[in-house]
């Protein structure tokens, strides 16, 4: 198990379709960072896997697990556990999580000085929606989701964090991984 004081999780946030999941892929194949599976009640989209994508619950599952935050996003409850965690630092003292906006303030205020945030964002908000269909999902979801109070919450970093968080534009995933790159190599220090 990695020594708890040198223990960081990069919390990698922004609105949906920002590339968050992405982000936490290439940060798991270039820097071999574990990643903390979450829960969700969402239904999975093609390709994903139980237990890699997310721990995929039912309704009544979901309670069952002890979650350090947990939000109900487009009426699918979503958390991270407090034994997800310690399984990924098990793997190493640098993990990462993707959360939204009201999961990484609850990381800061919960894990102080272990905590660091990657905020994602795009310039022109009509990309998202592109994104969004590009990966699969259903018009009707997209829409909902657009007008939903969480998708105008995330498209800022909360003032809370803005003093903590990298912010990194993903418009050209080539300068992304540039400024990731950068971010992760100063934390690796």
């Amino acid at each position: 198990m990695a020594n708890a004081a040198n223990q960081k999780v990069l919390v990698i946030t922004g609105n949906t379709g920002t590339g968050k999941t992405t982000v936490a892929r290439y940060l798991n194949e270039k820097y071999h960072l574990p990643q903390v599976v979450t829960h969700t009640t969402r239904p999975p989209r093609a390709g994903e896997i139980d237990g890699r994508d997310y721990y995929f619950e039912t309704e009544a599952s979901f309670p069952s697990n002890h979650y350090l935050e947990e939000v109900v996003y487009s009426h699918y409850h979503y958390g991270s556990s407090y034994e997800g965690l310690n399984r990924a630092w098990e793997k190493g003292p640098l993990i990462t999580i993707v959360l939204d906006t009201a999961g990484a303030l609850t990381y800061a205020q919960q894990l102080g000085e272990k905590v660091e945030v990657l905020y994602l964002s795009v310039d022109d908000q009509a990309d998202l929606t592109q994104r969004l269909i590009k990966r699969g999902d259903q018009l009707a979801r997209i829409q909902k989701r657009i007008n939903s109070a969480e998708f105008v919450r995330d498209l800022a970093v909360p003032p809370a964090l803005q003093q903590y968080a990298h912010m990194v534009v993903n418009n050209d995933w080539i300068q992304t991984k540039k400024a990731i790159d950068g971010i992760i190599k100063n934390m690796l220090k």
